[in-house]
């Protein structure tokens, strides 16, 4: 049975991630095109390339052994990937909140070392590394959000997260393209400050999942009994429980402890993403040299 859930919880990373990878790009790639170096854009190609196949590399070599592993080391690796995807996903959020006003100063500056330096291949390893860095939380955030669903809806809860990130992947590179054309513009900071919550309320979930994992397993002994239970009215397993379940983590009948887990982290999370960013200081200039010392 195609999940539903786990479609939309895939592509919405797959969309989101692409699109910071694909912006980068786009702002490599167009920078090179108005200096007139446009000769080495399938440079960039191949930086960009080898990322994205790195990236895919170790997510399948994550997923892949989660078939491996015996019940009660499966259920260990998968809390602690979802504990790891959490803490990762968490700290892009933030760190691109602060960095989306000037990182196309900072890659401009960057390409001018590159190619004063004469390192054409310098280029290509630009990309990579700024796309390098999208790949990896991608693939780990895609395992966890797997490992989920497959709990929930079986194999076909995995295929429908993959599915779901390759289209928004595709997406994803549409929107890119658009950027180095400039055939159509986008809030990118209304776009990233909204995505950002959906992927809080994810990575709220995940957190949540992993509280529940290690809770079967003995690590978590306290606030272990049921908070709610609303299994008659909002099973996981089925509809839009389960649809639920694949997007937010979803739980009718959580531990305390992984609800209270939940509740927290996303007002707090929230309450921080959403806060008002302080102005960063101006740079000082340098003070002028006397007497040419």
């Amino acid at each position: 049975m195609f999940d539903v859930g786990g479609f939309t919880s895939g592509l919405l990373t797959g969309l989101r991630e692409g699109v910071e990878a694909a912006l980068i790009v786009s702002i490599i790639c167009a920078y090179l095109s108005r200096t007139g170096n446009g000769r080495h854009l399938g440079r960039i190609g191949v930086g960009a390339t080898a990322a994205v196949a790195a990236s895919a590399g170790l997510g399948l070599l994550i997923f892949a052994t989660l078939g491996e592993l015996q019940t009660t080391w499966e259920q260990i690796f998968e809390g602690t990937t979802l504990l790891v995807a959490a803490s990762v996903v968490t700290w892009m959020l933030f760190w691109m909140r602060r960095q989306a006003s000037s990182v196309a100063d900072e890659l401009k500056r960057a390409l001018e070392r590159a190619l004063t330096a004469g390192s054409a291949w310098g280029l290509a390893l630009l990309a990579f590394t700024a796309v390098i860095r999208e790949g990896l939380e991608t693939a780990l955030f895609l395992v966890g959000q797997a490992a989920a669903a497959t709990s929930s809806a079986g194999g076909t809860g995995a295929a429908s997260v993959l599915a779901g990130a390759m289209v928004g992947l595709l997406i994803a590179s549409g929107l890119g393209y658009g950027f180095y054309r400039g055939s159509r513009r986008l809030d990118l900071g209304r776009f990233f400050r909204w995505t950002g919550v959906l992927l809080i309320l994810i990575a709220a979930g995940l957190l949540g999942s992993a509280v529940h994992e290690f809770v079967e397993i003995g690590w978590v002994t306290v606030g272990t009994q049921v908070a709610f239970n609303a299994s008659a009215v909002l099973p996981q397993s089925s509809g839009v429980g389960l649809f639920l379940h694949a997007l937010l983590g979803y739980q009718s009948a959580p531990e305390v402890v992984a609800f209270a887990t939940w509740v927290t982290y996303l007002a707090v999370a929230i309450t921080l993403y959403l806060r008002p960013l302080r102005p960063r200081a101006a740079a000082q200039p340098e003070p002028a040299r006397v007497g040419g010392a």
